[in-house]
């Protein structure tokens, strides 16, 4: 292994380490020398490497949205080429979904636990601005790929429908449902698929069957 592949793997192990610590015990209970201890590092090495705790937030992050094994962006991931293939946009949604599920399942400890740290740590509050308005970008993009396959719902502009997607394919709906309400995340995948396939492009929950024109 050569060294820049032994510091790629040394610095996923740290981001790893990071993250879980982060959802088991809070962001602002965690420190650098706790993440190195759990990363069987140097705690010079973590702070090389990330300098401050919200750098390593923000890697964070991306450790979440990009999976645990080999990271990849969302784009790359199977259900994305899946989501792009199918012509269909109730089918199309449905991989959507399902991709963005276990995006959701990965991000929603770690936001809940940078939202509890952010009223007092500004930087922790940055790194959640920074990384919801990539997600805005993220599902703007997204929304843009299914209208090519199906209007939006009649009067239902790109900037509302991200909106609801935001607010549908969230953390918060996601915690409220799953770990609150304890659904099961397959029925937070049904329902989130039907209620966007409902709000999105006026399709019936039960059916394909498009709501008449004026339905609001």
């Amino acid at each position: 292994m050569s060294r820049r592949e032994r510091a790629k793997v040394t610095h996923w192990r740290i981001v790893r380490a990071a993250y879980t610590l982060f959802c088991a015990q809070g962001y602002a209970a965690t420190t650098m020398a706790q993440i190195a201890e759990a990363a069987a590092v140097a705690v010079q090495t973590v702070y090389f490497g990330f300098h401050v705790k919200s750098a390593l937030l923000s890697r964070a992050y991306d450790f979440a949205v990009m999976g645990e094994d080999e990271p990849v962006p969302p784009e790359m991931q199977p259900w994305y080429g899946a989501m792009a293939a199918e012509s269909d946009v109730v089918r199309a949604m449905r991989h959507m979904v399902e991709g963005l599920g276990e995006i959701t399942r990965r991000v929603t400890p770690l936001y809940l636990a940078a939202r509890a740290a952010a009223d007092g740590d500004p930087e922790a509050a940055k790194v959640i601005a920074l990384h919801e308005r990539w997600r805005a970008d993220g599902y703007r993009r997204l929304l843009e790929l299914l209208r090519r396959k199906a209007a939006l719902r009649p009067g239902l502009t790109l900037k509302r429908a991200t909106d609801l997607l935001l607010l549908f394919g969230g953390m918060d709906v996601y915690h409220a449902l799953v770990v609150t309400q304890r659904w099961s995340h397959q029925e937070w995948v049904d329902w989130s698929a039907s209620t966007l396939a409902h709000q999105l492009f006026g399709y019936v929950r039960s059916s394909r069957r498009r709501l008449p024109r004026g339905y609001v």
